[in-house]
């Protein structure tokens, strides 16, 4: 029942029309109004379930604002089907399948209304209604704020969503409403969601923030624009676009995100312009997919809190950065996979803690017009298929201006490097790329530093101060002309056409190839295994039988090797063979036996005529990994080479993708080992061992790596009866015998010895033997003339001392 009295004034002039009256219920008022008639409701609550159908006001009283509460039990309490007008009301409702405050037609004016409640959604316009929301506020903990659907628009105005259970603002089913100086914050989904075809949101000087989803979520093929917005302080993505999403952001500032500032996939396309994006701890923008396209123009992305590029361009996506500036970032700019691109022009990549651009898998980036200042590395063409062009750039206060590796082949056109504290052009390990008229100076190490006989052009280049060297040559391979060198850093250069002409003067040639220095040799390969007595696969399958333990590690390997044989009889039949990946995960405690069953894993295909020899080669992070940018991809290199025809054994593989890594040339070893699997694959069989849990880790951060290996194989820990056979083993082998009581007591003190990180299965079974074999010798040694028993017996008290 109502509190109170609704006081309705009619403002018509006709004579049969009542002109004022008191009613004790609002419905019964309504029924009575007219259009234009104005109802004012006393104070109190009012347990009615409200429809307006008529263009009249509806108002609380002046002198005491929100002091009327439409508060019923179940159902919507305000329902506005006509262009009425709708001042300082207190909205309540309790059903979480309706909205609270229902437009349906019209084009209504709500003014100062506050909505708390636990409904489905606190205000929904739907349909044909287009009103005009002022100064409202929605608190809905249980449901969307304010949900616009169906075709529905209007104007938000200076209104502000203190909770949501979902989504802020919700748009959807070609609805297209209008936000203008709202705020929107503390919702558990997006603040801003806008999804479906034709549906749409204009917001401006909006803030959205303190939300647990993304702050703008466009899916679907919907459009948004927002001008002069600020988003920040989400517990999700700052910007999400998905599927055919098209958004506008100008003159807004994305800030304060824990993850991507703004991420965009399937074809999505964003334009920002004047807009910065500050402090977020994943990409500023992260672009993704094929069609996906993303157009910046002065913008500024800085200041990143996490350890990821600025810029993220990968699968097919496409983007724009003109007159920005991207600084204070770990990563500037990340262009990977065959048909990304990023085009930068008259742009500043500044103060970049690792590699302003990197440039990798088969993607394209062209720079014109870029200053890329302060950062370890300025640009890096990674790989086969990577390129694009570097025109008129400068590079300053870098330590290596531009690196080009593993067969990458882009085009660097009047660019200048200055003071890089290494050298200003690097190449090697089978990268390629064309230098015309660029120049290097004030080098702490060499101006163009060529390696590994890499097919490099260079054509009117020039160096001067270079500390080391002007050019740097390693063996056969640079074709160049028209270059010059001030040589006041010892110039090393390795063609005669360059040694011939005095100091400071230009070096001329016909396009050729230049010869080594004389001074340097070419790098001697690797020996070649040393040839033994190969053995046939019953056999060495035999001596695996023969490990002790490890029954479905045995398991595992007969049953690639019978995939193998049968692959290779098939073949020979001229059938096809099902293709067998035969690299290897290895998984389990030090001591098991990886590296044993990895050597016979290897002679095993070697006597299938799988591999060459079958050899191993056994190395860690220290030998794939080097101390300087470009040495980590040789030493890889290297390593492979040397495992050519066999078995290629990395222990502790994890350690090449620590944990928090941050800047670490572990990556540069994983690229490089993915590319030679790829195209060596036929050549060297590749082993990753390690710890189960670390594998794992190691696995999910690089799925290129887990895509190359065909199992995973898991060595358990010995138990106490497997350990007694190590040591039985091992005392056969060296002529010692167990006396009565030792093996029961070895059982013992294998039960009881702690499982801890320095347990180390087979190794510790040998070290007990050893240490047995050493408190033997002493208690032996004070024998003047000690039997064969007594040489050769080990008791338990010849056991070591439980730690």
């Amino acid at each position: 029942m109502a509190q109170g009295t609704v006081q309705v004034t009619h403002t018509g002039t006709s004579r049969w029309r009542r002109r004022t009256g008191e009613y004790a219920t609002l419905a019964a008022a309504l029924e009575a109004a007219s259009d234009g008639d104005i109802l004012t409701v006393a104070a109190g609550t009012y347990r009615e379930n409200l429809v307006v159908q008529r263009a009249v006001t509806l108002r609380g009283p002046e002198s005491s604002p929100g002091s009327v509460r439409i508060a019923p039990s179940d159902g919507v309490p305000l329902t506005v089907r006509a262009s009425a007008v709708v001042q300082d009301l207190h909205i309540e409702g309790q059903d979480s399948s309706a909205p609270a405050l229902l437009v349906e037609d019209g084009a209504p004016e709500l003014t100062g209304i506050r909505v708390v409640t636990r409904s489905a959604a606190g205000i929904e316009v739907r349909g044909g209604a287009r009103p005009t929301v002022r100064r409202c506020t929605v608190d809905n903990p249980g449901g969307i704020g304010i949900a616009v659907l169906d075709g529905g628009g209007g104007v938000f105005e200076e209104c502000e969503i203190v909770a949501a259970g979902q989504s802020g603002v919700a748009v959807r089913g070609g609805a297209h409403p209008r936000l203008e100086r709202c705020r929107v914050h503390h919702a558990s989904g997006a603040g801003l969601s806008v999804t479906g075809e034709h549906s749409g949101l204009e917001a401006i000087g909006c803030e959205v923030y303190e939300v647990k989803g993304s702050g703008v979520q466009i899916t679907g093929r919907a459009a948004a624009h927002l001008t002069d917005c600020d988003v920040h302080r989400t517990t999700s993505d700052g910007v999400t676009l998905d599927t055919d999403a098209v958004l506008t952001l100008a003159d807004c500032r994305i800030h304060d995100i824990p993850e991507n500032a703004v991420d965009l996939r399937s074809r999505s396309v964003l334009t920002l312009t004047r807009s910065t994006v500050s402090r977020f701890g994943r990409n500023g923008l992260s672009v993704w997919d094929p069609g996906t396209r993303v157009d910046a123009n002065q913008c500024e992305i800085h200041d990143s809190t996490g350890d990821y590029p600025a810029v993220w361009v990968s699968d097919g996506a496409t983007a724009v950065l003109e007159s920005c500036r991207v600084h204070d970032v770990p990563d500037a700019l990340f262009v990977l996979d065959r048909g990304s691109r990023a085009d930068v022009v008259d742009s500043d990549l500044s103060q970049v803690r690792n590699t302003a651009v990197s440039v990798s898998d088969g993607a394209t980036a062209q720079l014109d017009d870029c200053r890329i200042r302060e950062a370890a590395t300025g640009a890096w063409f990674r790989d086969h298929g990577s390129g694009g062009t570097l025109a008129n750039c400068t590079v300053d206060a870098v330590q290596t201006g531009v690196i080009v590796t593993k067969g990458a082949d882009p085009t660097i056109e009047r660019c200048t490097v200055t003071s890089p504290a290494e050298a200003g052009f690097y190449v090697s390990a089978g990268g390629r790329g064309s230098f015309h008229g660029c120049r290097v100076s004030g080098s702490g190490g060499y101006g163009f530093h060529v390696i590994d006989g890499c097919r490099t052009t260079l054509k009117k280049c020039r160096t001067e101060r270079c500390a080391r060297g002007g050019f740097e040559f390693a063996e056969e391979g640079p074709l160049v002309e028209d270059c010059v060198s001030d040589e006041s850093g010892g110039l090393r250069t390795p063609a005669p056409a360059l040694t011939a002409d005095p100091v400071g003067r230009t070096a001329t040639q016909t396009v050729g190839l230049l010869g080594s220095l004389p001074a340097q040799q070419a790098p001697q390969t690797a020996p070649a295994p040393a040839e033994k007595p190969s053995r046939v696969s019953k056999e060495v399958l035999g001596e695996l039988d023969a490990l002790v333990g490890l029954d479905s590690v045995k398991r595992e390997v007969r049953a690639l090797t019978d995939m193998i044989e049968v692959g290779r009889r098939r073949q020979q039949a001229g059938l096809k063979a099902a293709s067998v990946r035969r690299h290897l995960v290895f998984t389990g405690s030090p001591g098991t036996g990886k590296t044993t069953v990895a050597r016979l894993y290897g002679e095993i295909l070697a006597s299938l005529g799988v591999l060459e020899s079958g050899h191993l080669v056994e190395v860690s992070r220290v030998d794939l990994v080097g101390e300087h940018i470009g040495s980590t991809a040789i030493r890889t290199q290297e390593a492979f080479d040397r495992a050519r025809g066999g078995v290629l054994f990395i222990d502790e593989a994890y350690a090449l993708s620590p944990e928090d890594s941050g800047r670490d040339f572990g990556r540069e070893a994983i690229d490089t080992l993915v590319k030679l699997m790829e195209d060596h694959r036929e050549a060297v069989v590749v082993i990753v061992a390690g710890y189960t849990a670390e594998m794992k880790r190691f696995l999910s951060v690089n799925p290129g790596v887990a895509s190359r290996f065909s199992r995973t194989i898991t060595f358990s820990d010995y138990d106490p009866e497997e350990l007694l056979r190590i040591v039985e083993q091992q005392t056969d082998e060296h002529e010692y015998r167990l006396g009565t009581g030792t093996s029961e007591a070895l059982l013992k003190y294998f039960t009881a010895l702690p499982k801890g990180p320095a347990f180390g299965n087979g190794r510790t079974a040998r070290q007990t033997f050893e240490a047995m074999v050493e408190r033997h010798a002493g208690r032996v040694a004070q024998l003047e003339e000690p039997s064969t028993d007594e040489l050769t017996l080990l008791y338990p008290e010849d056991l070591p001392e439980l730690v």
